[in-house]
Protein backbone atom coordinates (compact mmCIF):
# COMPACT_ATOMS: atom_id res chain seq x y z
CA UNK A 1 0.00 0.00 0.00
CA UNK A 2 1.41 3.42 -0.95
CA UNK A 3 2.18 5.80 1.87
CA UNK A 4 -0.03 8.84 1.94
CA UNK A 5 1.62 12.25 1.95
CA UNK A 6 1.94 14.08 5.24
CA UNK A 7 0.48 17.51 5.93
CA UNK A 8 3.97 19.00 5.65
CA UNK A 9 4.48 17.46 2.21
CA UNK A 10 1.15 18.83 0.98
CA UNK A 11 1.89 22.26 2.42
CA UNK A 12 5.39 22.19 0.92
CA UNK A 13 3.93 21.49 -2.52
CA UNK A 14 1.40 24.28 -2.05
CA UNK A 15 -1.50 21.84 -2.53
CA UNK A 16 -5.00 23.22 -2.15
CA UNK A 17 -8.40 21.53 -2.14
CA UNK A 18 -11.10 22.91 -4.39
CA UNK A 19 -14.69 21.86 -3.61
CA UNK A 20 -17.78 23.50 -5.10
CA UNK A 21 -15.88 26.62 -6.00
CA UNK A 22 -14.32 27.01 -2.53
CA UNK A 23 -10.56 26.64 -2.21
CA UNK A 24 -9.31 25.18 1.07
CA UNK A 25 -5.72 25.51 2.25
CA UNK A 26 -4.30 22.70 4.44
CA UNK A 27 -2.73 25.40 6.63
CA UNK A 28 -6.05 26.68 7.95
CA UNK A 29 -8.36 24.80 10.33
CA UNK A 30 -11.15 24.02 7.83
CA UNK A 31 -8.69 22.92 5.15
CA UNK A 32 -6.87 20.63 7.60
CA UNK A 33 -10.19 19.14 8.71
CA UNK A 34 -11.27 18.45 5.11
CA UNK A 35 -7.91 16.92 4.17
CA UNK A 36 -7.99 14.64 7.22
CA UNK A 37 -11.60 13.58 6.66
CA UNK A 38 -10.92 12.76 3.00
CA UNK A 39 -7.79 10.81 3.97
CA UNK A 40 -9.76 8.81 6.54
CA UNK A 41 -12.51 8.04 4.00
CA UNK A 42 -9.90 6.91 1.46
CA UNK A 43 -8.22 4.67 4.05
CA UNK A 44 -11.61 3.24 5.06
CA UNK A 45 -12.40 2.44 1.41
CA UNK A 46 -9.04 0.72 0.98
CA UNK A 47 -9.73 -1.47 4.03
CA UNK A 48 -13.21 -2.34 2.69
CA UNK A 49 -11.73 -3.34 -0.68
CA UNK A 50 -9.17 -5.61 1.03
CA UNK A 51 -11.91 -7.19 3.18
CA UNK A 52 -14.17 -7.81 0.17
CA UNK A 53 -11.28 -9.28 -1.82
CA UNK A 54 -10.35 -11.68 0.98
CA UNK A 55 -14.00 -12.66 1.45
CA UNK A 56 -14.37 -13.32 -2.28
CA UNK A 57 -11.20 -15.42 -2.26
CA UNK A 58 -12.54 -17.50 0.66
CA UNK A 59 -15.81 -18.12 -1.18
CA UNK A 60 -13.97 -19.05 -4.38
CA UNK A 61 -11.65 -21.37 -2.46
CA UNK A 62 -14.63 -23.06 -0.76
CA UNK A 63 -16.17 -23.64 -4.20
CA UNK A 64 -12.85 -24.95 -5.55
CA UNK A 65 -12.43 -22.09 -8.00
CA UNK A 66 -9.41 -20.38 -6.44
CA UNK A 67 -6.43 -21.89 -8.18
CA UNK A 68 -3.89 -19.09 -8.30
CA UNK A 69 -1.47 -18.47 -11.11
CA UNK A 70 -1.16 -21.45 -13.43
CA UNK A 71 2.30 -22.92 -14.15
CA UNK A 72 3.89 -21.97 -17.46
CA UNK A 73 4.97 -25.55 -18.18
CA UNK A 74 2.89 -28.72 -18.03
CA UNK A 75 4.33 -31.75 -16.17
CA UNK A 76 5.33 -33.50 -19.41
CA UNK A 77 7.10 -30.33 -20.60
CA UNK A 78 9.00 -30.12 -17.29
CA UNK A 79 10.13 -33.74 -17.72
CA UNK A 80 11.27 -33.02 -21.28
CA UNK A 81 13.03 -29.80 -20.25
CA UNK A 82 14.91 -31.61 -17.45
CA UNK A 83 15.89 -34.43 -19.76
CA UNK A 84 17.36 -32.01 -22.30
CA UNK A 85 19.08 -29.99 -19.59
CA UNK A 86 20.58 -33.05 -17.84
CA UNK A 87 21.85 -34.43 -21.17
CA UNK A 88 23.68 -31.15 -21.69
CA UNK A 89 22.09 -30.77 -25.11
CA UNK A 90 20.84 -27.25 -24.41
CA UNK A 91 21.71 -24.47 -21.98
CA UNK A 92 19.08 -22.53 -20.00
CA UNK A 93 18.77 -19.73 -22.56
CA UNK A 94 18.25 -22.19 -25.42
CA UNK A 95 15.70 -24.12 -23.36
CA UNK A 96 13.82 -20.90 -22.65
CA UNK A 97 13.62 -20.20 -26.38
CA UNK A 98 12.68 -23.80 -27.19
CA UNK A 99 9.82 -23.91 -24.66
CA UNK A 100 8.84 -20.26 -25.24
CA UNK A 101 9.19 -19.27 -21.58
CA UNK A 102 11.48 -16.85 -19.76
CA UNK A 103 14.94 -17.90 -18.58
CA UNK A 104 13.70 -17.31 -15.03
CA UNK A 105 11.04 -19.99 -15.53
CA UNK A 106 13.72 -22.43 -16.71
CA UNK A 107 16.02 -21.59 -13.78
CA UNK A 108 13.15 -21.92 -11.31
CA UNK A 109 12.00 -25.24 -12.81
CA UNK A 110 15.51 -26.70 -12.60
CA UNK A 111 15.98 -25.41 -9.04
CA UNK A 112 12.60 -26.76 -7.82
CA UNK A 113 13.24 -30.21 -9.23
CA UNK A 114 16.80 -30.71 -7.95
CA UNK A 115 17.02 -33.96 -6.02
CA UNK A 116 13.53 -35.06 -7.10
CA UNK A 117 13.02 -38.00 -9.45
CA UNK A 118 11.69 -36.99 -12.87
CA UNK A 119 7.93 -37.12 -13.26
CA UNK A 120 6.49 -39.82 -15.53
CA UNK A 121 3.37 -37.89 -16.63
Amino acid sequence: MAARPTDQELTGRDVKLSMNGSVHDPNDAVGRLLFNVLAMVAEFEAVLIRMRTREGMKVAKAKGRLRGKQPKLKPNQITHLLLLYNEGTYNQTELADLFRVSRTTVYRTIEHTKGKPPSTH
